[in-house]
């Protein structure tokens, strides 16, 4: 084989390289896009037509403070962990207690191990239960309100 022909199949080899890394970055970089709740283009547009409607969780507080309202995203973590979105101040309540998820068009409640359990209507939650407008979270001594 020539130079020539051996200088033309390493760059074009380059080449496709390039492009493969290129292609790579691009599907990422517009993946998180998508992703992030303040994305934008079209595939935000339809991921948010094909989301649950976000409903709103007001929190009681065993102490009768002013009640507080929250927005649910797709996972919200509830309990004393600095980390969960939802923070509670109650000392029955565990670190991390338990976890509100919309999966379709429907959003579920679901323990996460607590010592005192996750009460849904008065009912000790023993599996992910589904939970509607309206419906009372307990968690130790702090009351929930699912709201749309």
């Amino acid at each position: 084989m020539t130079p020539f022909a051996l200088s033309a199949l390493k760059y074009g080899l380059l080449a496709l390289v390039y492009l493969f890394i290129w292609r790579a970055v691009r599907t990422v970089t517009r993946d998180l896009r998508v992703a992030s709740p303040g994305g934008s283009g079209r595939a935000t547009s339809k991921r948010a037509a094909a989301a649950p409607s976000t409903p709103t969780v007001v929190v009681h507080g065993p102490d009768g403070a002013r009640p507080r309202t929250f927005k649910l995203t797709a996972s919200t973590v509830l309990g004393r962990a600095p980390e969960c979105e939802i923070r509670l101040d109650d000392t029955y309540v565990s670190q991390e207690h338990a976890r509100i998820f919309g999966k379709g068009e429907r959003w579920y409640v679901e323990d996460l191990g607590s010592t005192n359990g996750t009460f849904v209507n008065d009912q000790r939650l023993a599996a992910p239960a589904q939970v509607e407008p309206g419906d009372r979270i307990r968690v130790g001594t702090t009351l929930l309100e699912l709201r749309r």
